[in-house]
């Protein structure tokens, strides 16, 4: 694998404002990790993925937002050759700490660095990696275009692009399901929303991604619903046990693929698919 990129190191990368911020009071962003909610996206995704992704291996990905590595190592250990870029040094400490657990066949094919996805278009050339992925991360930039663009420009031929966003046209569920009416009403109007960090972030609408994605050569190829019945699970709710999960996560994956039940998922994954030119 390649060794570090140009300007790595404390401080050389921009950084996204809200990335997975500590010293917050309540759980912090790596606690909350552990919780129902997250092994739902995270299982979904997966599967996803794994059906996006089906039949190849070697693939060359880009993991912008890595977070604690979950999808980059399952990734690495399915064949891929991972490339985890993440701002954040402690959420970076435990993805490293998660691969040095793996198999040494594993680690091999992962490396992990510190920066955002703004640099991408200045570390990588273009047609760097078959598969980018950009999991939680549109949800805290003002406008996600120039990202989208950046995105694009590394993605090869062919290449498959995993966006994972939050769902604007679904964004009043979750507070009217709680009886928030206030942010239930706001909801309706506007895509900006305060996060279970308490942090403002920003919904988007699978229409606008759509339009943007073409215009970047990145054409919509498929989408699914992430968190159909979970979103209103409590940060702290531990994942059930054996069969009673097994049954959940079906029940969610299907709800993820059919309608009308995708479209109020709270999270949507988009996936793109790079155009050959």
């Amino acid at each position: 694998m390649p060794g570090a990129l140009p300007g790595q190191g404390a401080g050389a990368h921009d950084r996204l404002p809200v990335a997975r911020p500590t010293g917050q009071p309540g759980m912090s962003w790596l606690e909350r990790q552990g919780g129902l909610r997250n092994l739902v996206r995270q299982e979904l995704v997966a599967r996803q993925l794994a059906e996006q992704l089906a039949g190849r291996t070697g693939l060359h990905v880009l993991d912008v937002g890595c977070g604690q590595g979950t999808q980059a190592l399952r990734l690495a250990r399915a064949g891929h050759l991972v490339t985890g870029l993440d701002p954040d040094p402690v959420t970076l400490g435990a993805a490293q700490a998660a691969l040095a657990a793996e198999p040494p066949e594993v680690r091999e094919r992962v490396r992990l660095l510190g920066g955002d996805g703004h640099q991408c278009g200045r570390w990588f050339g273009p047609r760097s990696f078959d598969v980018v992925l950009c999991h939680g991360v549109l949800m805290y930039l003002p406008d996600p275009d120039p990202m989208l663009a950046s995105l694009a420009r590394i993605l090869a031929p062919g290449g498959v692009l995993s966006l994972l966003v939050r769902n604007a046209d679904a964004l009043a569920m979750r507070p009217g399901l709680t009886g928030d009416w206030r942010a239930a009403l706001h909801a309706f109007d506007s895509p900006r929303y305060t996060n279970h960090l308490g942090l403002p972030a920003r919904a988007d609408r699978l229409a606008d991604l759509t339009t943007t994605l073409a215009g970047v050569s990145v054409p919509l190829r498929h989408w699914y619903g992430v968190r159909v019945f979970t979103d209103g699970t409590p940060e702290d709710a531990a994942p059930v046990d054996g069969r009673q999960l097994a049954q959940l996560l079906d029940a969610e994956e299907r709800a993820g693929r059919e309608e009308p039940y995708r479209r109020v998922a709270a999270l949507l994954h988009v996936i793109g698919s790079k155009q050959s030119k």
